[in-house]
C-alpha cells in the first residue's frame, strides 16, 4: 500500500492516471474516505465490490467535479436536484436522479437511477478534475472499508482495512466525519433517504417543500441498510438512565478485571476508572466529526460491548442518531 500526501501535484496526477487505467484509489472527501474507481468501467467498479465484500446490487455514489459532469450521467435533471446542487455543491449532499441509459449501470447497482455528488475536499476535487481530463467522467467511491463496517475518516483508517497495492491519498482527517445526506429526486416530491450533516430544515428551505420519508418505492441507496457502520464489538444505544443502570449492574467487569464494555457518553461516566470511556462532544457537528474515529478507537480495545448514550433528539443530531441506530442493528 502506498500512502501519498494528497495535496502534492504528483500524487494527484498518479491517482488520476490509475483511475483512468481502471485501478482503485482511496481518496479523502469532507465526509469520509472513499474507495474510488472510474464509474463508466464495469470491470473497475467490480473491483470496488470485490475489495469491500459489497453486494453488486448495492449502488455506489458517483463523485463528479461539477454540476455539468453530473448532468452527463442523468436522463433528466429534476428541479429538486437543481436546487440542492446549486445551494450545497461542492458539499455533503448526494442527489439521486434518473440514470442515462447505457452509462454507469454497474455503479448504480443495476437501477435506472443514480446517486451523484460533488465533494468539497480540495484533494478529491483535484483528482476528479485531473481524471476528467484523462477521459474519466466520474468516480464511483463508497467508503473505503469493509462492507457494513465503520467508515474511515483518516488515511490511517484506510491503511488498516486493505492490503498492498492500493494507492491512498492522505488529505488529513475528514471535516464532516459522517457520510453525505442522500435525497431521492426521481419523484414528484423529494425523499430524504439518509440524513447527514445538513439538517432537514436546511434542505427543506432550499427545496421549498417538506421532505418525504422513504417508502417501498424508494431506490436502493448507499448506507441505508438497517444494519451498517458497525464495529466488531456489539453496540447498544441507550438513554442516560439505562446506561447508568447498566454500568451499576456490570460492576468492575470479568473476574480477571478485563472490561466487558466501553462507554461513549455525553452525561454518564463510569465510576470504575478501569472501564474504557470516551466523552461524546456536546455539539452535534463535533460529535459527527469524531464519531467513526471514536468507534474505531473503542473497538480497538477488544471489548465485546460498546455502550453509547442516545444523542439528543434535536434535528442537528439526526445524522449521528442514524449512524448509531444502524451500528446497533448489526
Amino acid at each position: 500500500m502506498s500512502i501519498l500526501q494528497g495535496r502534492e501535484p504528483a500524487a494527484i496526477r498518479l491517482a488520476a492516471e490509475r483511475l483512468a487505467a481502471g485501478e482503485l484509489v482511496a481518496l479523502p472527501t469532507e465526509t469520509v474516505y472513499g474507495l474510488g474507481a472510474r464509474a463508466d468501467d464495469p470491470a473497475a467498479v467490480a473491483r470496488i465490490f470485490a475489495a469491500k465484500g459489497r453486494p453488486s446490487d448495492h449502488p455506489l455514489i458517483v463523485h463528479v467535479p461539477d454540476v455539468a459532469s453530473a448532468q452527463a450521467f442523468a436522463a433528466s435533471w429534476p428541479a429538486s436536484a437543481q436546487r440542492l446542487t446549486h445551494a450545497f455543491w461542492p458539499g455533503p449532499v448526494t442527489v439521486i436522479v434518473p440514470r442515462r441509459a447505457g452509462l454507469a449501470e454497474a455503479a448504480a447497482g443495476g437501477q435506472d437511477s443514480i446517486g451523484l455528488r460533488c465533494p468539497a475536499h480540495p484533494v478529491a476535487l483535484a483528482v476528479l478534475k485531473a481524471a476528467a481530463a484523462l477521459g474519466v467522467p466520474g468516480v464511483a467511491a463508497p467508503s473505503a472499508n469493509g462492507f457494513g463496517r465503520v467508515s474511515p475518516t483518516s488515511a490511517a483508517h484506510v491503511a488498516g482495512e486493505f492490503g498492498d497495492g492500493l494507492l491512498v491519498l492522505d488529505g488529513g482527517d475528514c471535516e464532516v466525519g459522517i457520510e453525505s445526506t442522500i435525497v431521492d429526486c426521481t419523484r414528484a416530491r423529494p425523499v430524504l433517504l439518509r440524513p447527514g450533516r445538513l439538517t432537514r430544515a436546511e434542505l427543506e428551505a432550499v427545496l421549498g417543500e417538506p421532505l418525504l420519508a422513504p417508502d417501498a418505492a424508494a431506490p436502493r441507496a448507499s448506507g441505508t441498510l438497517e444494519a451498517h457502520y458497525a464495529p466488531r464489538a456489539k453496540v447498544r444505544v441507550m438513554d442516560a438512565a439505562q446506561l447508568q443502570a447498566a454500568l451499576q449492574l456490570l460492576g468492575a467487569g470479568e473476574p480477571q478485571g478485563r472490561p466487558l464494555a466501553a462507554v461513549y457518553s455525553r452525561t454518564v461516566r463510569p465510576a470504575d476508572r478501569r472501564m474504557p470511556y470516551r466523552a461524546m462532544p456536546q455539539d452535534a457537528a463535533a460529535a459527527a466529526h469524531e464519531l467513526f474515529a471514536a468507534l474505531r478507537a473503542l473497538d480497538a480495545l477488544g471489548v465485546p460491548l460498546i455502550w453509547i448514550e442516545t444523542p439528543p433528539a434535536d434535528a442537528a443530531w439526526e445524522g449521528v442518531r442514524d449512524r448509531l441506530q444502524r451500528a446497533a442493528a448489526a
